[in-house]
C-alpha cells in the first residue's frame, strides 16, 4: 500500500522569502508623505463647523462601514472620555436618537447605504448630521449640516493616481488623524487634566 502525502515544495536552495526591510521602510515613508500630503489639504473650517456640531450636541451617535466605522469607534471612545454620551448606531445599548442629537458619520464615497440611511433617518427626526467623505456632492452629504471633505481615493477607485495604497487606505488613515484632531481641540476647550479623562477609562478590560 503506498501512502500519498501533501508537502509544499521547499524553496530552492539560495533564496530566501522573507520580506526585505528596505521594502518596509520604502512603504513607511510612502504611507507618512500620503498622510501629510493629503491631511494638509482637509480645510480646518470645516473641521471646526464639524467639531461645535459635537460639542453643542446633547448626545452624540457615530456611525460607519468596514474600516471607516472602526476609525468612528475610536473617534467615540475618546468623545467619551471627554464626558460626552456617545453611541455606536446599531450597538444593543445605542437608544432613538432625537432632536437636540448629532450624528456623526463616515463614507468615502457617501454612497454607503446604510450610512445614507442612517443620516436621513437622523436628519427626519431633527437631529443634527456630521459627515466625513472624499464626495461633498454624495447622499450622505446632502443630508448633513457639516461636511469634513477628506480628499482621499474612493476604495473602488483603482486607478487612481492621488494613492498607491489600496482600497480606501488614504481615507480611513486621514480619517482617524482628522478625529484624533477634533478630540485634541475639544480637549484643549475642556482644560481637563488627563488624570480626569483616565477615570473614565475602560476598566473592565
Amino acid at each position: 500500500m503506498s501512502v500519498i502525502t501533501d508537502t509544499l515544495p521547499a524553496a530552492p536552495a539560495g533564496t530566501s522569502t522573507a520580506v526585505p526591510a528596505a521594502a518596509v521602510t520604502r512603504n513607511q515613508l510612502l504611507v507618512l508623505d500620503e498622510i501629510q500630503r493629503t491631511a494638509a489639504r482637509v480645510d480646518p473650517e470645516q473641521v471646526a463647523a464639524l467639531a461645535s456640531e459635537i460639542k453643542d450636541a446633547e448626545r452624540i451617535f457615530v456611525t460607519g462601514a468596514g474600516r471607516s466605522g472602526l476609525v468612528l469607534k475610536m473617534a467615540a471612545m475618546r468623545l467619551m472620555h471627554l464626558g460626552l454620551t456617545v453611541h455606536v448606531v446599531g450597538e444593543t445599548t445605542a437608544p432613538a436618537i432625537r432632536t437636540g442629537d448629532v450624528l456623526l458619520a463616515a463614507s468615502g464615497s457617501g454612497t454607503t447605504s446604510s450610512v445614507v440611511k442612517a443620516a436621513q433617518t437622523a436628519a427626519a427626526q431633527g437631529a443634527r448630521v456630521a459627515v466625513y467623505t472624499t464626495n461633498p456632492g454624495s447622499p450622505l452629504a446632502e443630508s448633513a449640516s457639516a461636511v469634513v471633505v477628506i480628499p482621499g481615493v474612493q476604495k473602488t477607485d483603482h486607478g487612481s493616481a492621488v494613492s498607491r495604497q489600496y482600497s480606501g487606505s488614504l481615507f480611513e488613515q486621514v480619517l482617524f488623524i482628522t478625529t484624533e484632531a477634533v478630540f485634541q481641540s475639544l480637549w484643549d476647550e475642556d482644560a481637563a487634566a488627563a488624570e480626569d479623562l483616565w477615570l473614565r477609562h475602560a476598566n473592565l478590560e
